[in-house]
């Protein structure tokens, strides 16, 4: 486990780690299937959901769509996002990457992550629950 530990804004350490995922992660959107890898890493950070960062190897680029729509995030860096087109549906600015970030992500560096909010993924087969917030 890779462990990153920061004092924030706030009340104490924002804390960002990552580890090796070997479990079987997969993403649709609209029932069309946009990325399966048993090779994502999970990240936790403080104040935050758990996320899967997916290789690029295992993400239909086909059905996605860059977007001109970047955030910053000042424990990571800045992230670029893209759409998704499944044909049927177009969900934009559901997929994020990190590029270039800080050193301290770098294990994140050209990875993919999806919004559990806005698409169904699964764990070994098990359907997450989408979080309900104010995004959703």
């Amino acid at each position: 486990m890779t462990q990153l530990t920061r004092h924030g804004r706030g009340v104490g350490p924002h804390r960002v780690w990552t580890e090796p995922n070997d479990r079987r992660v997969r993403v649709y959107v609209a029932d069309e299937a946009v990325a399966d890898s048993t090779r994502a890493i999970y990240l936790s950070e403080t104040g935050h959901l758990p996320v899967y960062y997916f290789p690029r190897s295992d993400i239909r680029f086909d059905l996605l769509e860059p977007s001109d729509h970047h955030t910053h995030c000042p424990y990571k860096g800045e992230a670029s996002s893209w759409s998704v087109d499944t044909g049927g549906t177009q969900l934009d600015d559901v997929v994020w990457s990190y590029p270039a970030p800080i050193p301290e992500a770098s294990k994140i560096e050209s990875l993919l992550a999806f919004y559990n909010k806005r698409a169904d993924i699964l764990v070994d087969g098990v359907l997450q629950e989408r979080p309900a917030t104010k995004w959703s």
